[in-house]
């Protein structure tokens, strides 16, 4: 029996949780796709509340799953559907070619060929695809942009999700702390550094999680 690893990726914090139906969805699709063809799921992976337009790299549940499959044999990354995989065509093309180099084989269940296919038809699809999906997500952004203007413009203010320096200010002065410049080597440290140190001094995500390098990168860019 072949073995493959799962990822998930949701892409919204209002999606994310108990109750919300994105991971479940994603994982039956996945469990259904590993049952009808014989393969065993060995682990499975999750972003939550991470962006598809993220590169693959720079994700913590990607990351953990590249070193998983470093070390554990398993050759296939069975996804939902591509735009899972990554939203953005740039992002969902360079990260299937660096998967590529190192061996791994990422099916979309929903698509299986969907990466595969070299055919001239099949690769311009899947760019048409692939932009289909960029552009539909930002439509989504600048509808949501003009709405709260409009709400602004009619309420004198919007309220949006506050940030960690509203939420935490301690949280974000230690963030900057430590992404400050060693003065000895001139270096920082990394983002997924700080995050553990973070953790140790006490501080999660509201899921009691260590937060994911692209929330500290927003703390000690504010």
């Amino acid at each position: 029996m072949e073995t493959a690893v799962a990822y998930y990726r949701t892409s919204s914090a209002t999606n994310v949780g108990e109750g919300k139906d994105s991971l479940n969805r994603q994982r039956d699709a996945v469990l259904a796709y590993a049952k009808t063809h014989g393969v065993e799921i060995v682990k499975e992976f999750y972003d939550p509340a991470v962006s598809g337009a993220d590169a693959i790299d720079t994700r913590p549940g990607f990351s953990e799953l590249l070193n998983y499959v470093a070390g554990n044999g398993a050759r296939m990354i069975l996804v939902e559907n591509a735009s899972r995989f990554a939203r953005d065509l740039t992002v969902q093309l360079t990260g299937h070619a660096m998967l590529t180099d190192l061996g791994y084989a990422l099916i979309p269940v929903d698509a299986p060929d969907y990466f595969t296919e070299e055919t001239p038809t099949a690769v311009m699809v899947r760019q048409i695809l692939g932009a289909i999906a960029e552009f539909e997500k930002t439509a989504t952004v600048q509808r949501l942009r003009k709405a709260r203007k409009r709400v602004a413009a009619e309420k004198g203010k919007c309220e949006g999700r506050k940030s960690w320096r509203e939420l935490d200010p301690e949280l974000v002065r230690q963030a900057k702390r430590l992404h400050r410049r060693n003065p000895r080597t001139g270096k920082r440290r990394s983002l997924r550094r700080i995050s553990k140190e973070l953790d140790v001094l006490g501080y999660r995500n509201s899921n009691g999680n260590p937060f994911a390098a692209v929330s500290v990168q927003r703390m000690v860019a504010s």
